[in-house]
């Protein structure tokens, strides 16, 4: 004789015909499904109460109330965390242009990429490396990735290195392009991070532009040196 909670097609044809009853729910998935839709409803019943509010309710809450409030917020922190882990990188990665698209454009909604093209036996390039390597360790939810100039671009010209690129959902929002963008090699790697939050693709806790503090203190210096001179020639006239 045919099992009727069966899952077969032709169970499912006579289920809903009604000469079958319903497939009867195991006992467990019962007391499972109850304590999600209790959840729910406790949930329901106190997300919208500010924390004042829920320290004065606190001694409402029965046994149940706490277990299911419990069971949800851990489910929240469980879905918080996998995706969090997800969207977590923290180092600066290789690519040849084959991998361009999957590493780039396929990079997953919302993740801000910053790719470097270089060329092995340029300092500034090598420079920027070692920067990248810092930042994509300082700002893991960000994708930073390399690709030597000539494999993911070819012909690409050696003049217009070191290229930063930046992208997020597959579209540019900045590029760097060329040694005279970057400041020579007194580049650090504070200057390169703020460059890079000033385009999006992180969220730097540098104050101020670290070049601006560089500039005004070569205008202090050179105020400075212009006033002591003007001193010096005044003292020469007097005598």
């Amino acid at each position: 004789m045919q099992d009727p909670n069966a899952d077969t097609e032709w169970n499912d044809i006579l289920r809903k015909k009604g000469i079958l009853p319903p497939k009867e729910t195991p006992v467990e998935e019962e007391e499972d499904e109850q304590l999600h839709l209790q959840s729910q409803s406790v949930v329901k019943t106190y997300e919208d109460m500010t924390l004042e509010e829920l320290e004065e309710n606190e001694d409402e809450f029965s046994e149940e109330d706490e277990h299911a409030m419990e069971m949800y917020r851990q489910k929240r922190l469980a879905e918080w965390k996998a995706n969090q882990m997800k969207n977590v990188f923290g180092e600066l990665k290789e690519i040849s242009g084959q991998d361009y698209v999957q590493e780039v454009n396929k990079a997953g909604e919302g993740i801000w990429v910053v790719l470097h093209l270089y060329k092995q036996g340029i300092p500034l390039c090598s420079l920027i490396n070692q920067h990248l390597a810092q930042l994509a360790h300082k700002f893991p939810q960000s994708k930073f990735l390399k690709s030597i100039s000539s494999t993911c671009i070819p012909n690409y010209p050696d003049r217009n290195l070191p290229t930063l690129f930046v992208y997020r959902d597959g579209e540019m929002k900045a590029q760097f392009i060329g040694p005279l963008v970057f400041g020579g090699m007194n580049l650090t790697c504070d200057e390169l991070e703020w460059r890079l939050s000033e385009s999006g693709a992180v969220k730097t806790d540098l104050e101020e532009n670290p070049k601006k503090q560089i500039q005004d203190q070569l205008m202090t210096s050179i105020r400075c040196s212009a006033h002591t001179h003007r001193d010096g020639e005044e003292d020469s006239d007097e005598d």
